[in-house]
């Protein structure tokens, strides 16, 4: 016998949550599954999973607090990550470039038959890794992810001070804490560019968190910090961009 898969259903409006629970009963038979719960935005969403494993995420592409695509991002970094199905109203050129990801799909009105299929696919796929989904993501995270012993911990992007490479993992530093992220800073960079300015090759600030500058006893930049004790060096190849992003 096929053993039923798990399914969360994350979707803003109530609705639609109701039509997908409905679906996944009449297609039973066919794909056994147990549905786990329901929520309402991504950051509900890992919330229940900390609690109620799942095996297949049903997720809204657009949604307040946290999307779809963002959500998909922080569960593929779990140790047992589920396999995520985007449900999406998107054009013909959004759907392509879900199929070019080989993250499927499912288009709204979502019809039983599209549903089995795409849980079908589900028994037999890999899911899509993190650089596979940030490649689908054309906004910024609102989250930063840490996964501590299987559940997952996030960090909000505007709370975050700085970003600092060491060793394998970087440092986001904020007011409070340090948290670890798996990441690297490049990748980092050319997200949050807007966000972060890069003061050398190990460390990003947030450029909104700077409320000065001033000199260190060897007399080389550092940059301050608000409602944060941390200073941060600026290395003399950066320091120009620095000054001129800071307008010292």
């Amino acid at each position: 016998m096929t053993e039923a898969l798990k399914v969360l259903i994350v979707d803003d409006e109530g609705p639609a949550r109701s039509r997908m629970r409905d679906l996944l009963a009449d297609i039973a038979q066919e794909q056994p599954n147990e549905l786990v719960g329901l929520a309402g935005n991504g950051v509900e969403a890992l919330r229940l999973l900390e609690v109620r494993p799942a095996d297949v995420v049903l997720a809204d592409v657009r949604m307040p607090v946290m999307d779809g695509v963002e959500l998909a991002r922080h569960v593929a970094r779990l140790p047992a990550p589920p396999a995520v199905i985007f449900t999406t109203a998107y054009d013909q050129y959004a759907v392509e470039a879900f199929e070019l990801a080989a993250v499927d799909y499912l288009l709204k009105p979502v019809r039983a038959s599209r549903l089995a299929d795409a849980l079908h696919k589900v028994r037999k796929a890999k899911p899509a890794g993190p650089e596979v989904l940030a490649a689908l993501s054309s906004r910024e995270r609102k989250h930063f992810s840490v996964v501590e012993r299987g559940r997952i911990l996030l960090v909000p992007v505007a709370e975050v001070r700085f970003l600092r490479a060491e060793l394998k993992y970087v440092t986001a530093g904020t007011v409070d804490q340090e948290y670890l992220l798996d990441e690297s800073l490049v990748q980092l960079e050319e997200e949050f560019g807007e966000r972060f300015l890069r003061l050398h090759r190990n460390c990003l600030v947030a450029r909104d968190a700077v409320v000065g500058v001033e000199r260190d006893g060897e007399g080389q930049w550092v940059v301050l910090l608000k409602d944060c004790a941390t200073r941060l060096p600026v290395s003399r190849r950066q320091w120009p961009a620095v000054k001129q992003a800071l307008k010292l």
